[in-house]
């Protein structure tokens, strides 16, 4: 799946002689985070989000400072603070090169940079020009696509097998002898030790997620590492 599978077309932007004022009410009524700034070539300028807006002086939440902080801040510190939580105008107010990213990149290169620089919608761009926003609101339409909402026909060999399948595709956990399943007009049983809780929840997860499966019931025993205690769980 590629980023432009998924995103927002129609991208609703903002100019840089805008006033904060015009972008906060199109970012609350269009119910948006976050509105790229757009030059009249359609060019990219900057990201205008939420938390840009959040130090404010008609709000008394400008930066504080220590005193060694305020120290050592250069007066050109101090004077770009001041033009952030003091001007009105969006381009002295939004986040100069944005990080971005290009329509075919895959879904989970979107993901991989949504997480690591913790933005919520990402401008996709393409030859210079914003040809979509990405969102997390958009991954999740695309998750809820993907979810399968009825457990579908199988038989029980069918289940079984395929839930063994999946332990061995994830063997860095689980592995080919993980724990015994057992399946019953698709019912899974999950017998057997584990030293770890949270490989109980791993286990009826895969289960869970497998076609054809109704209910999932836990048998497994924990033992505690380095000790004999066995802490049995059915659900």
């Amino acid at each position: 799946m590629l980023a432009r599978d998924i995103m927002t077309s129609s991208v609703i932007g903002i100019a840089p002689t805008d006033t904060i004022d015009k972008a906060m009410s199109v970012m609350l009524s269009r119910g948006v985070s976050g509105l790229p700034v757009i030059a009249e070539d359609g060019a990219l300028l900057g990201m205008l989000t939420e938390g840009d807006l959040l130090r404010r002086s008609e709000l008394e939440t400008e930066p504080s400072h220590s005193w060694l902080g305020e120290l050592l801040r250069s007066p050109g510190r101090a004077a770009a603070e001041y033009v952030h939580t003091h001007s009105r105008h969006v381009a002295d107010v939004m986040t100069d090169e944005p990080v971005t990213i290009a329509p075919d990149a895959s879904l989970r290169e979107a993901v991989d940079v949504m997480s690591s620089r913790r933005v919520k919608r990402l401008p996709v761009v393409e030859d210079g020009r914003v040809v979509g926003i990405l969102s997390r609101a958009d991954v999740l339409r695309a998750l809820l696509r993907t979810v399968p909402r009825e457990p579908g026909a199988a038989t029980d060999a069918e289940i079984e097998q395929e839930i063994v399948a999946e332990f061995q595709r994830q063997a860095k956990w689980a592995g080919e002898d993980f724990v015994h399943v057992s399946v019953q007009n698709g019912v899974v049983e999950l017998t057997g030790t584990i030293m770890d809780e949270r490989l109980r929840t791993a286990a009826r997860v895969a289960a869970e997620n497998t076609r054809g499966v109704v209910a999932v019931e836990d048998h497994l025993v924990a033992v505690q590492p380095m000790t004999d205690a066995a802490m049995p769980m059915s659900i």
